[in-house]
C-alpha cells in the first residue's frame, strides 16, 4: 500500500509517453508541432501553432461555457454576483488591484493578490464578453505580468509561494479567455507560463517544499507546476509530461498520507488549512478531470467538513485560532465546502455551512478576508457548486454539540451555531506535533520514502498543548493570540521556573520549540514533544475535557504530570481545574498561567471577587464577564494583567493577557479558575477535598451549590472508580442531578418526596414519649384533684391533639417537607444514562471483566483497537501460544461447537480447570501472566508452542513495511507479547481484562462464564453477515479458507457431538444444530449450503443463549457497524462497559477500519468500500440461497435482503 501512489503516477507518466510518442508519429507536419519548438526558432507562423480550441480546458471546455453563463443568470447567480462586484471593485481601484508597471514595485512586497485575482477576473470576462472595460482590464493585467523577468518577491527570494500564486492564477486565466486572445499573445503568454512551470519544477529538486509534505507551501507549489504542466500539455509541449508526473507523484503521496488522517484536520490550523484545502481540492478535481485519478473515497475529504463545521464559534465569523491563524480563514472557504457537497458528501450540507459563512461574512474590521485572498476561490466555488443539492444543515444543528478531532489533538463544544444568548463556545487543545498520524509515521518510519520530520514541517503549530478558549454566549472571553512568534506565554497555557534549559524569559520556560519566529521541530525533545487529550463527553449543556501536556515539556524540569481539566457547569461557567505534579528532583519552585484576550480590554485594575479571590473583569456594554482563582490551600495571587504587541503576516498584532503565578511548595499544586458570563452569581467557591486521587470542589452558582469531583490520578481506572464512583474522570453533584462525565446523568428524588414509607423509629419514638407522660399526668392529677376519669381522658386527647399538630407544623417548617420521616424511591433517570445497572446508589458497579466472542471469520480481532493502547484495558487474544484455557475432558472445537454449558454446570462444579482458570483472569491477571513459563526459542518450545496462533497477529503496526530487518520467530513474537501485557500491568496494575475468546465455542457456554465471572461480566457478542462471511470463506483467497480450515472435518466433530453423553463434557447440545447436522450428511451439499447452516445454527444458539444473561452484561456488536460507524459503535461499546472512551481510541479505531492499512487474518485490507464486496462477486442464486436460510435471523439483526436493497 505504501507504493500505491508511486505506482499509480509511474503509470501515468507511461501513459502519458505513449500518448504523446503516439502523437508525434502521426503529427509530425500538422499544425500540433510543439509550441516549444518554433519559440526556440523565434517564429510565430499564425494560428497554425495556438489551435483556437484547445482551451478552456483546464475545468471546463468550450461546450461548458454556454452552460455556466446560462448558470451565471439562474441557479449560480449569488455567486456570480460576487465576482461581478469583486471585478467592479478592481476597476474602481486600479491602483490597488493592477500590476504595477515597474518590477521593482511589484517584487518589493508580498504579492500573491496578483495571482489570486485573475481566475474570477477571467472567468467574469469569459461569461460577461460584451464588458469591454473589464476584457481591457484584463489584457492590461496579463500583459503587465508577462513583461516581467520574474515574479519572485525580492525581500523573500528564497520563498517561491507567490511565484506559485502567479503561475496558477495566469495559467488559469491564460486557459479561461484563450479564446478572445490575438496570436501574439497567446504565444507570449504560453511563453511565460512555460517558462517559470519549468523553474518551479528546478527549484522543487532543491527546497525545502520540495520534500516536505501536508503543509501550505508544498501543495501551493506542486499545483501551480502541475497548472503550467496541463495547460502548456495542450500545445503539445514535451517537457510537460515531465512535469505532469513530478506533480501528480508529489501529490499522490500528498494524499497517501492524507489518508491517514480520519479526522479531517489539518496541523497548521484553520487558517492555514484552508491555504492547503484550497489546494488539494483543486487537484483532486483536475486529477479525476484529466487523469482520472479518483481520490474521492479518501479518509481525510470524507471528513474534512467537520473541519470547518466545528471549528467555527458562534454567528459563522470567527474560527478558532490554533497554530498560525487569522480570525477566521484565509482562503474559502465556500469553494472547499461546495467541493466537498459536489463530489464526496452529496448531502447538502456543504452548500448549507458556504451559504452561511457568506451570509454571515464581516463588511468590516479584523474579520474581513484579505484584499488579496478573499476572491481567490471564486471561481472554483462558481464552477464546482452543485445547486441540485438543496442547503440543508448537518444532523443536531440548533444544539449544542461536542466535537472531537482525534488526530488533531482538538476538542471542540457549542460550534456551528447562530450568535445567541446561551450559545457557548470552547475549545482544547492537546496534541501531538504534526498531529497523531504524521508523528506516529515520523516516528514508526513505515516507509521507505519518509525520512522523519524533513519530510514535515510544523513550523506553523504553537506551544499550546492544553491549551483553551472560552466564549460564554458567543463573546469571547479567553482567545488564542493567533499568528505571531512561538512563545509560550503568547498561548494559554502553563510554564515554569526556575529551568535548567530556559533560552528565553530566563528564568522561565515553556513547551517545547518555543522562542523563535517558527516552532522549531528538528532537534530529538522537540520532535517528540506531545500532548493528549485524556477524555472528553458531553451531557445537555454541560462539559468534561482534560489533556496531559507533561511530554510537551523540557525532562530536566523534572515534571511527573501537567494535567489540566475543564468542566462546563452550564452555558455560562467553565472551572479549569490545573494538577502539576513534580519529581523529588525538580529544580521548579513555580508556574504561572496566562489567559488572553483579543477583542475587549480587561480592566487593569484587578478584580476582587467573593471577597477573598484575585481575578479579572470584562465589560461588554456593562455585562460583566469575570474570572478568579485560588489554589488548593486557598491562596489566590494578584495578577499581572499584561498586553503585547507582535508582527505577524506582515503586519502588527496586539493582544491582552493575564499572568498569574503560584508557588510549588510541595510535589502536587492544584488551581481552580472559575470564568463566568454575566447570567449567573457566583456565591462561593472553595476546595473541599485535596486528597491523593482528586479534588473536590464546592461552587455555588444562582443560590445552587455544585460539588465537582476530578479525579487526577486519570491512568489508575481502579483509583477513578474508588474516588468517583465509577470508572469516569469527573462527576457534578448538585440539587437534583449527578453528572457522571462519559456516562450520563442520574436525576435524584425531589425534596417534596424521597421514600415512599414512615420513618418507624420516629414514629415510635414519638407515641412513646406521648404515652410515658400521658401515665404520669394522669396519675399525678387524680390524686391531686379528684378529678374524674372521664373529663381527665378528654383534657389528655385534646392536649396530645394540639401538641401532635404543632409538633408537625415546627417539623415541616424546620425541614421543608410535609412529613420528614416520608421519602420516595423514585429514581429517574434522563434519557442520557446508558443502559446498564442504574447508577450507584451506595456501592458502585465493579470494574468489569470484559469477554469478547464470535463466529470466527466474523471480524471481532478489529476491535482489538479500542482497547490497545490503553491504561483502563488490557487485551489478550485466546487461545494464543501461551494463553489458552485448560484442557478437560471435552475439546473444545476451534471453530464452533453445538454444547451449551449452563448456569447449573457452573453451581454443579462442572469444568473446575475451567473454571479455576477464570477466576485466575479476574482476581489477578498479572499473577496469571508472571506463572507463565516463557521458552527462550523455537528449538525449546518443541511442541508445546504453536507458532501458527501467533503469526494471525497485525496489531497497530498499522504503518508498518515488511522489512528483513523486522523479521522475527514466530515465538520470539509469542514471548514479546506476554512480556508486554506483563509490563502493561506493571504500569497500570488495575487495567480491565478483555479476553477475545477466539473460538465461537464460548458464545454457547455465556451463561457459565457469568456464573463464574459474577456480576463483573460484560460480555460483547461480535456478528457479521452471513452473506459476507460466506463470501470470505469461499471465495476470498486460494485456496479457500473453507479447505485451509477444513469446515468438513469441524461439522463433523459437531454431528459426533449430539452422540455425547453427559459426561464426555458435552452437557446439552443445542437442537438449533439439528438441520446442520441432518444436511452435513448428505453428500451433494454445497459449500454454500453448509455454511449457511452452520451460521444459522451458531447464531440463533448463541442469541438464545445471551437470552439467560442480565440484559445489561450483554452487547451484540456487527461487524458493519464498527467498519462503517467507528466512532458510534466504539461510544456504544464504552457506554455499555459504564468507562469513558478516550480520543486515542477513537482514533485507532477508526484508522483500522477506513485506511486499507490494517489487516484481518484471512481478509486483508479493511475499509468501508470492502465491507460488501460479496454483492459485486458473490452469484445472485447464492446470495438467495443464503438469505432463503438465514432470513428470520437475519431480519432480527437488521440486516435486508439484497434484492430489496437494489429496488
Amino acid at each position: 500500500m505504501a507504493l500505491e501512489c508511486m505506482v499509480k503516477s509511474g503509470v501515468l507518466f507511461w501513459l502519458m509517453t505513449l500518448g504523446f510518442s503516439f502523437s508525434a508519429l502521426h503529427n509530425t507536419s500538422s499544425k500540433y508541432t510543439p509550441v516549444a519548438e518554433s519559440m526556440e526558432q523565434g517564429k510565430l507562423q499564425g494560428e497554425k501553432y495556438m489551435p483556437s480550441y484547445v482551451h478552456p480546458n483546464l475545468y471546463f471546455d468550450l461546450t461548458e461555457v454556454k452552460q455556466l453563463t446560462k448558470k451565471a443568470g439562474s441557479t449560480h447567480g449569488h455567486i456570480f454576483r460576487i465576482i461581478q462586484n469583486a471585478v467592479s471593485t478592481m476597476l474602481e481601484n486600479p491602483t490597488l488591484y493592477l500590476p504595477p508597471m515597474s518590477h521593482e514595485d511589484f517584487g518589493k512586497k508580498w504579492n500573491e493578490i496578483y495571482g489570486n485575482n485573475l481566475p474570477p477576473l477571467a472567468l467574469y470576462c469569459l461569461l460577461k464578453p460584451e464588458d469591454t472595460a473589464a476584457s481591457q482590464f484584463l489584457i492590461k493585467y496579463m500583459d503587465r505580468m508577462s513583461e516581467y523577468p520574474d515574479w519572485m518577491v525580492s525581500t523573500a527570494p528564497h520563498d517561491e509561494v507567490p511565484m506559485a500564486h502567479s503561475l496558477t492564477g495566469f495559467a488559469t486565466a491564460y486557459d479561461f479567455i484563450y479564446t478572445y486572445l490575438d496570436t501574439q499573445r497567446r504565444v507570449r503568454y504560453l511563453k511565460k507560463i512555460r517558462a517559470v512551470t519549468e523553474e518551479l519544477c528546478d527549484l522543487s529538486k532543491h527546497r525545502g517544499w520540495g520534500r516536505q509534505f501536508l503543509q501550505n507551501h508544498q501543495t501551493t507549489n506542486i499545483l501551480a507546476i502541475l497548472t503550467g504542466a496541463i495547460v502548456t500539455g495542450e500545445h503539445k509541449d514535451p517537457e510537460s509530461m515531465i512535469w505532469k508526473q513530478i506533480a501528480v507523484n508529489y501529490m499522490e503521496k500528498t494524499m497517501f498520507l492524507l489518508n491517514h488522517i480520519v479526522d479531517g484536520s489539518l496541523d497548521e490550523g484553520v487558517a492555514y488549512g484552508s491555504y492547503t484545502a484550497k489546494s488539494i481540492t483543486q487537484y483532486v478535481f483536475l486529477a479525476l478531470r484529466h487523469f482520472d485519478i479518483d481520490n474521492r473515497r479518501n479518509n481525510w475529504l470524507r471528513a474534512h467538513f467537520m473541519f470547518y463545521y466545528a471549528t467555527v464559534l458562534p454567528g459563522f465569523q470567527r474560527t478558532v485560532g490554533i497554530a498560525d491563524s487569522n480570525y477566521n480563514w484565509f482562503y474559502g472557504p465556500e469553494s472547499q465546502l461546495v467541493f466537498l457537497d459536489a463530489f464526496v458528501l452529496r448531502n447538502g450540507s456543504g452548500n448549507w455551512l458556504a451559504q452561511q459563512i457568506r451570509k454571515h461574512r464581516p463588511k468590516d474590521g479584523p474579520m474581513v478576508a484579505s484584499v488579496a485572498q478573499g476572491w481567490a476561490t471564486l471561481h472554483t466555488e462558481f464552477i464546482w457548486y452543485d445547486a441540485e443539492l438543496s442547503p440543508k444543515p448537518p444532523p443536531h444543528f440548533g444544539k449544542a454539540n461536542m466535537h472531537i478531532f482525534s488526530n488533531w489533538g482538538v476538542v471542540t463544544y457549542g460550534a456551528g451555531l447562530p450568535y445567541a444568548q446561551d450559545n457557548t463556545f470552547v475549545s482544547f487543545k492537546s496534541g501531538k506535533l504534526g498531529g497523531r498520524a504524521v508523528y506516529d509515521i515520523v516516528h514508526a518510519k513505515p516507509y521507505s520514502w519518509v525520512e522523519g520530520w524533513s519530510n514535515f514541517n510544523p513550523g506553523h503549530e504553537h506551544p499550546d498543548q492544553n491549551s483553551f478558549t472560552f466564549a460564554p454566549n458567543g463573546q469571547v472571553f479567553v482567545a488564542e493570540a493567533l499568528y505571531g512568534p512561538k512563545y509560550s506565554y503568547l498561548n494559554n497555557v502553563l510554564v515554569f521556573a526556575p529551568s535548567p534549559t530556559s533560552q528565553c524569559n530566563k528564568p522561565w520556560e515553556g513547551q517545547l520549540g518555543e522562542c523563535s519566529k517558527w516552532l522549531r521541530w528538528g532537534e530529538k525533545e522537540e520532535g517528540d514533544s506531545s500532548g493528549e487529550v485524556i477524555s472528553a463527553s458531553s451531557h445537555e449543556d454541560t462539559l468534561f475535557v482534560s489533556g496531559e501536556a507533561v511530554s510537551a515539556y523540557s525532562s530536566a524540569m523534572k515534571l511527573k504530570s501537567v494535567y489540566r481539566a475543564l468542566v462546563l457547569l452550564n452555558s455560562q461557567t467553565l472551572m479549569v481545574l490545573d494538577h502539576v505534579e513534580k519529581q523529588e528532583q525538580s529544580p521548579v519552585t513555580s508556574f504561572s498561567a496566562f489567559f488572553h484576550n483579543l477583542d475587549i480590554d480587561l480592566r487593569y485594575v484587578p478584580h476582587i471577587s467573593l471577597d477573598r479571590y484575585s481575578g479579572t473583569l470584562m465589560d461588554v456594554w456593562d455585562a460583566h464577564y469575570k474570572m478568579f482563582w485560588l489554589d488548593s490551600q486557598g491562596a489566590s495571587p494578584v495578577p499581572r494583567i499584561q498586553e503585547v504587541e507582535q508582527v505577524a503576516e506582515f503586519k502588527k498584532r496586539w493582544t491582552q493577557f493575564i499572568n498569574v503565578t503560584f508557588s510549588m511548595d510541595s510535589s502536587v499544586s492544584r488551581v481552580v479558575y472559575l470564568m463566568h458570563g454575566p447570567f449567573v452569581k457566583v456565591s462561593d467557591c472553595r476546595f473541599i477535598d485535596n486528597g491523593k486521587n482528586g479534588v473536590r470542589v464546592s461552587v455555588t452558582l444562582n443560590g445552587t451549590e455544585t460539588t465537582v469531583s476530578i479525579a487526577t490520578d486519570y491512568k489508575d481506572i481502579g483509583a477513578r472508580h474508588s474516588y468517583l464512583g465509577f470508572a469516569g474522570f469527573a462527576k457534578a453533584e448538585s440539587k437534583g442531578r449527578i453528572v457522571h462525565f462519559g456516562q450520563g446523568i442520574q436525576t435524584l428524588p425531589s425534596q417534596e418526596k424521597r421514600e415512599s414509607t414512615f420513618d418507624l423509629r420516629f414514629v415510635f419514638s414519638v407515641i412513646t414519649v406521648w404515652i410515658l407522660c400521658f401515665a404520669f399526668v394522669f396519675s399525678s392529677v387524680k390524686r391531686k384533684f379528684n378529678v374524674s376519669f372521664s373529663k381527665l381522658i378528654r383534657l389528655i386527647l385534646i392536649s396530645l391533639l394540639f401538641f401532635w399538630v404543632l409538633e408537625l407544623l415546627v417539623m415541616s417548617h424546620s425541614c421543608g417537607e410535609v412529613l420528614c420521616g416520608v421519602t420516595w424511591q423514585d429514581l429517574s433517570v434522563s434519557d442520557e444514562v446508558v443502559t446498564r445497572t442504574s447508577m450507584p446508589d451506595h456501592t458502585p458497579d465493579p470494574l468489569p471483566f470484559i469477554v469478547m466472542t464470535s463466529l470466527p471469520g466474523s471480524g471481532a480481532e478489529i476491535l482489538q483497537h479500542l482497547f490497545d493502547n490503553s491504561s483502563d484495558f488490557v487485551y489478550l487474544r485466546i487461545p494464543s501460544p501461551y494463553l489458552h484455557v485448560p484442557e478437560t475432558n471435552f475439546v473444545l472445537d476451534s471453530l464452533v461447537d453445538a454444547c451449551e454449558w449452563s448456569r447449573a454446570d457452573a453451581q454443579s462444579r462442572k469444568f473446575l480447570a475451567i473454571q479455576g482458570w477464570f477466576h485466575s483472569m479476574m482476581h489477578s491477571i498479572r499473577m496469571h501472566l508472571q506463572n507463565i513459563q516463557l521458552y527462550k526459542s523455537n528449538l525449546e518450545t518443541g511442541s508445546k508452542v504453536s507458532s501458527a496462533q501467533g503469526s494471525s497477529k497485525k496489531s497497530r503496526k498499522l504503518l508498518t513495511e515488511p522489512r528483513a530487518t523486522m523479521k522475527r520467530r514466530p515465538a520470539d513474537r509469542d514471548v514479546e507479547y506476554i512480556k508486554a501485557l506483563r509490563q502493561h500491568l506493571v504500569t497500570y496494575p488495575n487495567a480491565c481484562p478483555v479476553l477475545n475468546l477466539r473460538s465461537g465455542s464460548w458464545s454457547l457456554k455465556l451463561p457459565f462464564i457469568h456464573e463464574v465471572i459474577g456480576c463483573s461480566l460484560r460480555s460483547i457478542q461480535v456478528v457479521r453477515d452471513p452473506r459476507a462471511w460466506i463470501y470470505l470463506m469461499l471465495y476470498n483467497g486460494n485456496p479457500s479458507l473453507y479447505t485451509r480450515i477444513n469446515i468438513k472435518k469441524h461439522l463433523l466433530n459437531i454431528v459426533n457431538q449430539s452422540s455425547m453423553e453427559a459426561g464426555q463434557g458435552c452437557t446439552r447440545f443445542d437442537p438449533a444444530f439439528q438441520p446442520l447436522q441432518r444436511i452435513s450428511g448428505q453428500p451433494d451439499a454445497s459449500p454454500v449450503l453448509l455454511l449457511a447452516h452452520l451460521w444459522l445454527a451458531y447464531t440463533s444458539a448463541s442469541l438464545r443463549a445471551s437470552m439467560d444473561l442480565p440484559p445489561h452484561t450483554y452487547l451484540r456488536v456487527k461487524f458493519e457497524d464498527v467498519v462503517l460507524f467507528p466512532e458510534e459503535t466504539a461510544g456504544r461499546i464504552h457506554e455499555f462497559l459504564g468507562i469513558p472512551i478516550a480520543p486515542a481510541a477513537i482514533n485507532q479505531l477508526t484508522f483500522a477500519t477506513s485506511t486499507n492499512l490494517y489487516h484481518l487474518a484471512y481478509e486483508g485490507d479493511i475499509s468501508p468500500a470492502k465491507v460488501n464486496m460479496w454483492r459485486e462477486n458473490m452469484a445472485s442464486d447464492e446470495i438467495k440461497l443464503i438469505e432463503d436460510i438465514c432470513w428470520p435471523v437475519m431480519e432480527s439483526l437488521g440486516y435486508q435482503r439484497h434484492a430489496v436493497m437494489h429496488h
